[in-house]
């Protein structure tokens, strides 16, 4: 279960990685601001800011649970759990937010939410049963 739960985590950071991409760096593409929704490129420069702020969230928590998957394989497990349960817990809250957001968020927030819920259950049930 530990390595089941690793491997959801870095899906969960490597997403969140991607999301940061697009929110930080592409967001006035058209291709990335369709994605989010957004119908016109003065749209995606107004929110700019925004994106690029909320780009950099994501990908800190990403950081944090790739160091975290690193810090359990490397044997310090107290410290690597900690950081994949923060992480990937805070992941998950924010993909309920979203999901709260209204109905045309909830795929979004399945995929957002999944791969960190995934690896926290696991984790938790590495960690109890193990």
């Amino acid at each position: 279960m530990i390595l089941a739960s690793l491997i959801f985590a870095l899906i969960a950071a490597l997403l969140h990685v991607y999301i940061f991409t697009m929110e930080s760096i592409t967001w006035t593409k058209p291709k990335t601001w369709k994605t989010f929704s957004i119908t016109s490129q003065a749209e995606a420069e107004t929110t700019k800011s925004l994106a690029y702020n909320q780009g950099f969230y994501n990908l800190f928590l990403a950081i944090g649970a790739l160091v975290g998957i690193v810090a359990v394989a490397m044997g310090a497990p107290q410290v690597g759990w900690t950081l994949v349960f923060s992480s990937c817990g805070s992941m998950l809250l924010a993909a309920l937010v979203l999901a709260a957001s209204g109905k045309k968020y909830l795929r979004a927030a399945t995929i957002q939410g999944t791969t960190p819920l995934l690896a926290v259950v696991l984790g938790i049930l590495a960690v109890t049963l193990g």
